[in-house]
C-alpha cells in the first residue's frame, strides 16, 4: 500500500482538523467532555477533607492571632 503525500480533496489537511468540533458547540462541548472525565470524590473522601481543611484554617487563625498578641505585647512594652 502507498501512503500519499499530499492529502486528497476529501480528506482533511491534517488529522487534528478532523478531531475539532464546530465553532458552534466547540466550547460547550469541549467543557462537557471535560466533565464527564473527572473522577468526583465519594460523600465520605469530601465530608472528611472538609474537616481538615476547616482544622487546618482555624489552627492557622489562632496561631497568626497568638503571634498577633505576642508582638503587640513586646510593641507595648518597648514603647510605654
Amino acid at each position: 500500500m502507498e501512503t500519499p503525500t499530499e492529502p486528497q480533496p476529501d480528506q482533511p489537511a491534517t488529522p487534528q482538523a478532523a478531531e475539532n468540533p464546530p465553532a458552534a458547540t466547540g466550547f460547550v462541548g469541549t467543557t462537557v467532555a471535560e466533565l464527564r472525565k473527572v473522577v468526583w470524590p465519594s460523600r465520605q473522601q469530601l465530608f472528611s477533607e472538609s474537616v481538615a481543611v476547616i482544622l487546618m484554617v482555624t489552627l492557622s487563625a489562632f496561631a497568626i492571632a497568638a503571634v498577633d498578641r505576642l508582638y503587640s505585647w513586646a510593641n507595648a512594652q518597648v514603647f510605654r
